[in-house]
């Protein structure tokens, strides 16, 4: 299972979506940002199987910091976000099957 997020800071989050994930069993645990504070990223190995941080700047502050645009994301959004990705699987799916 992979786990994504926009950005480390203290991974306390993360670490505690890790942590429920382990309890379904997957066969693997990865963390994967593209922005993170090193020490974080390096502090999250030993409770993921591998964390990759794309990005590790010095010094890190903040994950905001590092995004042109780091406004939220709306509900409405992700529903259509999650609509369209069904939608293009399904597409997808039905020209494999040709």
């Amino acid at each position: 299972m992979i786990l994504v997020d926009d950005g480390l800071a203290t991974g306390s989050t993360m670490r505690a979506a890790v942590l429920a994930v382990r309890r379904l069993q997957p066969a693997r645990v990865v963390v994967a940002v593209p922005v993170g504070a090193w020490q974080t990223c390096r502090e999250l190995r030993p409770v993921a199987d591998e964390v990759v941080c794309a990005f590790t700047p010095e010094p890190f502050r903040a994950v905001g910091l590092w995004y042109a645009d780091f406004s939220q994301t709306t509900d409405e959004e992700v529903r259509q976000l999650l609509t369209a990705h069904t939608r293009d699987s399904k597409v997808n799916a039905a020209k494999r099957s040709a």
